[in-house]
């Protein structure tokens, strides 16, 4: 599989942006750019969404993704891409809605797993608490995405 990449700059950091030509493939937050980048239509549409999606005027990506994944954590991702931007569901409601309410631990763990951030948007995901739990980019990050949300709805 051809793998394409690209570098996004974010208000908070820098963003590696990987394609296959099914999908996005990786969306993560780096330390720096790599020289290497890539030309690819899918790339350049995920940076034209991040710029509106940070903007705030988009609130839904329409991206192909090219997940790689176990079933189970699949089945996460697709009720994470369902979470309505700037609200937010705890690990143990997700685990209620793949029919498992037993298995939120699994949850957060199928949420580490994700390799597709914000447009898979684990940072949705909250403790049962309410508290901002478990975000690999830093929570600080995950704080700043939520409150950007909130303020954009």
């Amino acid at each position: 599989m051809k793998e394409y990449k690209t570098y996004y700059s974010s208000p908070i950091g820098v963003l590696e942006i990987c394609a296959s030509d099914k999908g996005i493939t990786r969306l993560d937050f780096v330390k720096k750019r790599k020289t290497i980048s890539s030309n690819h239509a899918i790339l350049a549409e995920c940076k034209k969404q991040l710029d509106k999606y940070f903007k705030g005027t988009l609130k839904t990506f329409t991206l192909p993704l090219d997940t790689q994944g176990t079933v189970f954590q699949k089945s996460v991702w697709s009720k994470l891409k369902k979470i309505p931007y700037g609200k937010t569901l705890s690990y143990g409601e997700i685990a209620s809605k793949i029919k498992n309410p037993k298995a939120s631990r699994a949850v957060g763990m199928a949420n580490n797993k994700n390799k597709i951030a914000i447009l898979l948007p684990c940072h949705r995901v909250i403790g049962s608490d309410g508290k901002l739990v478990g975000y690999a980019s830093g929570v600080w990050r995950k704080k700043w995405l939520l409150e950007h949300e909130r303020e954009k709805c």
